[in-house]
């Protein structure tokens, strides 16, 4: 049985929060841009080494910060996904290529030449690859611990039809391994796709540990797309009922017209009350805010001792 918050009331949305008529962020959601040299830096990097990043597939709030850090979440396995979530921006269909056999060497000099001590790696979903891509996971995290000695963190797909792939890709011993729960299970299939399954994403968390335990586990969610507040609270219950160590609490934020829409903006004090509920709860590290994505600042979170 999975440990059980006692249901609370939901809170008082402060007026601001809820979608306006005409469509306009609340304030918390506006940020400058950081002015700096670096994250053309970044781009041109990427750019020389035909190299994907989440960051631009994804439209990711955070791109223009993290380029100017001279930093990125690399995207392998190609720029196309085979399922078709709905609140992501990358592109869905069907993948035009196998997997590149020189990639795991690019994101290594990509790391090398960003002098990353921490690289993240991620991929968009292939189904259509007997394994999933598992495979190619593996060979990155090996590539870039070799020339780098920088500590690594996978986010996965979930392996749903390859089951067997996930100890391929916890072979390499990533330092975290990271697959996003996104939602609470009324929603789940809604945002994430029919050939999605919430159980079986919980039991990736536990197959994880029994294969390495000394494998950090991560997983995230999005706030926003409709969850009530005890659904939420019992998704963070199961979650650390699968011994998961770090979490991500973030704002959903619709990449376009044809996405999930924003239900709900989550005000900054409320996201701190989450924060502080998940910590009490037992995890390591939380990063809870409208802005937190799966790999921000991810090093900090990747260097608390389990």
């Amino acid at each position: 049985m999975a440990f059980r918050l006692p249901v609370v009331a939901e809170p008082e949305i402060p007026e601001g929060t809820e979608i306006s008529a005409s469509g306009r962020l609340p304030r918390w959601l506006k940020r400058p841009i950081p002015k700096s040299n670096s994250n053309h830096m970044t781009s041109e990097l990427l750019d020389e080494l035909k190299l994907e990043t989440v960051c631009e597939n994804a439209k990711c709030p955070n791109r223009m910060e993290c380029y100017s850090q001279q930093t990125a979440t690399f995207m392998i396995l190609g720029a196309v996904c085979t399922r078709p979530c709905g609140f992501c921006a990358v592109h869905r269909g069907r993948p035009p290529q196998l997997p590149e056999t020189d990639e795991p060497a690019r994101v290594a000099e990509a790391a090398a030449r960003l002098g990353l001590k921490h690289v993240v790696i991620t991929s968009v979903t292939r189904d259509d690859l007997p394994d999933g891509g598992a495979q190619h996971f593996h060979d990155c995290v090996t590539a870039v611990r070799d020339r780098t000695g920088a500590s690594t963190e996978v986010l996965t797909p979930d392996f749903v039809h390859c089951k067997p792939a996930l100890k391929t890709v916890i072979d390499a011993f990533p330092t975290v391994f990271n697959h996003n729960m996104e939602t609470v299970p009324r929603l789940y299939r809604r945002v994430r796709g029919p050939k999605s399954d919430y159980r079986w994403t919980l039991e990736m968390m536990r197959q994880v540990k029994a294969y390495n335990p000394a494998v950090k586990t991560k997983s995230g969610l999005m706030l926003g797309l409709g969850e009530q507040r005890a659904e939420l609270l019992d998704a963070l219950a199961d979650l650390r009922e699968y011994d998961v160590d770090f979490l991500t609490l973030g704002q959903y934020l619709q990449p376009g017209e044809k996405y999930l829409p924003v239900v709900r903006y989550v005000p900054p004090e409320e996201f701190d009350e989450l924060g502080e509920i998940a910590k009490s709860m037992g995890f390591k590290k939380v990063a809870s805010g409208p802005f937190v994505r799966s790999s921000y600042h991810a090093r900090d979170m990747a260097e608390t001792e389990v």
